[in-house]
């Protein structure tokens, strides 16, 4: 008599098919983008230090001619974050949840790191202005601090396509006036603008090819309510020689503090860091101003793996740092560049006991 296999019970064949059925909804929702933004601990950049060509040319990350410079020793890192999930880089929801049990991570919603509809060319580009920015106000920073009187203007970077200021304003153009208003700096064209009615035209003065232009652009409102000419805005100096900076493939102007640090460092005789490893982020505003970034507590993780010893971090930021330092660095509160430069030194100089801190 020859056997025949048992037929499998209708349950049995249910739950198999359950089991399927699971296994490949799992798979189609680890494929489906989640609204979310991971921001995860990025590398450490010394300021003092150098860039590798592809050649193995090494090159300073720094470079200052026409002046006088002095050598120095230790490193002033400036920190960056990795960041997932923004425009062209869609996230899934088993990153999403690996990076929630991940203390060194944070998961936000995608639309409070990222402008609503931006796209990875904007993001890229408005990346780019603003570590502009933040190289130019670093310079301005750093040589006011040993005693240049500098001078600023603002020069429109671009006018994106379907701007107001499209065929009015053009890429190059320096700033003159807004509406009667001089255009002394970045910010007193923002108020200028913030003057004038939603769909109203303004006067616009600006020096182009070496003459005077008056244009007529027309105003919208921003998405956050603010009137706006549609432009992008770079400060510029005139420097008394030139300031060249390289941070690698990096944007954004969270670097600023660091960076005038290192052309302040490299303008003064002696090492300011006394051979401390050191790192830190804030911005730098034209007044010399340290102001709050995202990301602080995966920077000083960052800074952590990095071998750094002692943080930098805007005083706006300390309340993030509660609790959640890591063993083996010391965060120092910093609102101003002579705060910060002060702190620098009193590093080196072995004297941290009255400096102040936060997160511990």
């Amino acid at each position: 008599m020859n056997d025949h296999p048992r037929a499998p019970k209708k349950s049995t064949i249910q739950l198999a098919v359950g089991v399927f059925v699971a296994v490949g909804l799992g798979a189609a929702a680890a494929l489906v983008p989640m609204p979310y933004a991971i921001i995860s601990p990025g590398p450490a950049t010394d300021v003092l230090g150098s860039s590798t060509g592809k050649d193995g040319t090494a090159t300073p990350r720094i470079i200052i001619e026409s002046a006088q410079t002095y050598p120095t020793t230790g490193s002033l890192d400036f920190t960056t974050v990795s960041v997932r999930g923004g425009p062209g880089y869609p996230v899934n929801v088993v990153d999403v949840l690996r990076a929630w049990v991940d203390p060194t991570r944070e998961v936000l919603p995608v639309d409070e790191v990222f402008p609503p509809q931006a796209t990875k060319e904007q993001v890229a580009e408005e990346n780019r202005a603003e570590m502009s920015v933040s190289q130019q106000e670093a310079s301005a920073v750093a040589l006011r601090a040993l005693g240049y009187t500098l001078t600023q203007e603002v020069v429109i970077s671009s006018v994106p396509a379907g701007s107001p200021s499209e065929g009015q304003l053009k890429a190059g153009d320096i700033l003159v006036s807004v509406g009667g208003a001089t255009a002394s700096d970045a910010d007193a064209i923002r108020a200028a603008v913030q003057r004038v009615t939603v769909g109203d035209a303004v006067d616009v003065v600006v020096t182009r090819d070496g003459a005077k232009v008056t244009a007529k652009p027309s105003t919208r409102q921003a998405s956050d309510g603010r009137t706006i000419l549609g432009i992008v805005l770079t400060p510029t100096y005139k420097l008394p020689f030139p300031v060249k900076i390289d941070a690698g493939n990096v944007g954004g102007p969270s670097a600023g503090l660091m960076f005038s640090l290192g052309i302040y460092d490299k303008l003064t005789e002696g090492a300011m860091t006394g051979g401390a490893k050191i790192a830190g982020t804030g911005t730098i505003d034209d007044s010399g101003k340290v102001g709050p970034i995202g990301g602080i507590r995966q920077k000083v993780v960052g800074a952590q793996h990095a071998g750094a010893t002692f943080f930098l971090a805007p005083e706006a930021n300390c309340a993030e740092l509660a609790g959640k330092v890591p063993e083996g660095i010391t965060v120092v509160k910093v609102d101003t560049f002579d705060t910060a430069k002060n702190a620098v030194v009193a590093i080196g100089h072995g004297d941290t006991s009255s400096l102040p801190r936060c997160g511990q």
